[in-house]
C-alpha cells in the first residue's frame, strides 16, 4: 500500500476578529436595526467565539449501534439528513407507493426577482408535468431558480473532499452545514432525499455560457457523494483525511447511491452550446450509473436562433416542435420507469463487474 501522504501549504484563511465583525455587520446595513446596536453586538461577539474556536457543528451526539465507532460524536443535522434519505430510499423500494419523478427546472431566471419574467425552461417544465401525472406517476419539481429569488435558500459549494480520498466524502454530504463559517441554510439536505425518492429524473435546463447554470452547477458538484460516497462519517473520525486515504488505499468499493433510476434531459440555447451541455449531463447521470430513457429523452434545441432576448417567450410560442420534443423526453421516461416498476425492464450491464467503479 502506498504512504499516506497529506500534502500543505496554503495560505491561513484565518481573519481578525475586527474583520470578522466588520463582515458579519454588513448584514445589518438596513437603518431599520440601527436602535438594535447593543443586540447585534452581543451577536457578533457569541459568532466570534464559535469562529475562532472553530465549532462546525455545535449539536452532535454519540452515533451509537451501526456505525463503526459508535462513540464518535456526530452532527445533528448530519444525522437528521441521513434519516430523510433512509426515508426517502424506503419510500423508492415501496412497491406499494405511487413512482415519483423529480422534475428540475435548472435555469437561474425568476419573474419574482431582478428579471421580472419566467424562464423559458419553467414553461418547458410545465409542459412535461402533465404527462408523468397522466401516466399516474407522482411528481416533484424541484425549481432551482428558487435560489435567486427565496430568501434563505443556498446551495454551498463543494469543498472537493473527494479529491483528498474518496470516504472522506460522506453520503450525505457532512461539510454542511459549518456554523463556525457562517456556512448555514444549504438546501441540498433537503434536495438529496428528492433524488433518493425518485425512480425516474428529469433536467431541464437553459446553456449559460456553454455551461450549466450556476445553482444546477452546484447542485451536480454536491451529488459527487451520491456517486462513491461514504455513508459512516465514523470510519474517517469526521474529516480525518490519514484515515480516508488508508481506507480508500485498502481498496474503496464505490458505492452507487442512486443506482438504476432513469433519466431524461431537455437543454435548450439561443446560439451555442446546447449539444454540449446535453451531452455533458447525460455523461455525468451515466457515470453516476443512472439509466437513460432513450435517445428521445435526450434532447438539445434553439429556441429563437440568434435572434433578440426579447421575443424569446414569442419564439417559444411559435416552436411547436420544441414543446412536442420536451413532451416526447417526459414520455419516454415516464414509460421507461413503469417498465421498471412492473419489472419488464432490464440493465444489459445489471450482471457484469465494473473493474475500475472510480
Amino acid at each position: 500500500m502506498a504512504d499516506i501522504d497529506i500534502r500543505k501549504g496554503m495560505p491561513s484563511a484565518q481573519i481578525s476578529k475586527d474583520e470578522f465583525a466588520r463582515r458579519y455587520r454588513a448584514r445589518f446595513a438596513d437603518p431599520a436595526f440601527a436602535p438594535l446596536e447593543r443586540e447585534i453586538s452581543a451577536i457578533i461577539d457569541a459568532a466570534w467565539d464559535g469562529y475562532d474556536h472553530s465549532r462546525k457543528a455545535p449539536g452532535t451526539r454519540k452515533a451509537g449501534p451501526g456505525f463503526s465507532d459508535p462513540d464518535y460524536d456526530l452532527s445533528l443535522d448530519w444525522l437528521a439528513a441521513r434519516d430523510e434519505i433512509h426515508a426517502a430510499q424506503r419510500r423508492h423500494d415501496d412497491p406499494n407507493e405511487t413512482p415519483r419523478i423529480l422534475l428540475i427546472n435548472g435555469s437561474s431566471r425568476s419573474e419574482h426577482t431582478c428579471p421580472g419574467e419566467m424562464s423559458k425552461t419553467w414553461r418547458l417544465v410545465k409542459f412535461a408535468q402533465p404527462e408523468f401525472e397522466e401516466r399516474g406517476l407522482a411528481v416533484d419539481i424541484l425549481d432551482l431558480s428558487r435560489l435567486t429569488s427565496e430568501f434563505g435558500r443556498a446551495i454551498h459549494p463543494c469543498k472537493a473532499c473527494v479529491s483528498t480520498a474518496m470516504p472522506l466524502c460522506h453520503w450525505p454530504c457532512s461539510c454542511y452545514p459549518n456554523y463556525a463559517l457562517g456556512q448555514t441554510g444549504d438546501w441540498m439536505n433537503e434536495i438529496y432525499p428528492l433524488w433518493v425518492a425518485a425512480h425516474g429524473i428529469m433536467i431541464v435546463t437553459p446553456v449559460n455560457w456553454y455551461h450549466a447554470p450556476a445553482g444546477l452547477k452546484a447542485m451536480i458538484d454536491r451529488l459527487v457523494c451520491a456517486d462513491g460516497g461514504n455513508p459512516d462519517p465514523t470510519t474517517t473520525h469526521g474529516k480525518k483525511p490519514a484515515e480516508a486515504k488508508a481506507l480508500e488505499l485498502k481498496g474503496w468499493h464505490y458505492p452507487r447511491h442512486l443506482d438504476g433510476r432513469h433519466f431524461a434531459v431537455v437543454v435548450h440555447g439561443d446560439t451555442v452550446g446546447a449539444e454540449t451541455l446535453r451531452r455533458t449531463l447525460c455523461d455525468w447521470l451515466t457515470d453516476m450509473s443512472l439509466v437513460s430513457a432513450s435517445r428521445t429523452a435526450e434532447h438539445d434545441g434553439y429556441i429563437g436562433y440568434f435572434e433578440p432576448y426579447a421575443t424569446s417567450h414569442q419564439a417559444l410560442d411559435k416552436n411547436e416542435d420544441f414543446q412536442e420534443e420536451t413532451r416526447n423526453a417526459a414520455r419516454a421516461l415516464a414509460n421507461a420507469v413503469k417498465l421498471a416498476r412492473a419489472g419488464e425492464y432490464q440493465r444489459p450491464d445489471d450482471d457484469l463487474e465494473d473493474p475500475n467503479p472510480k
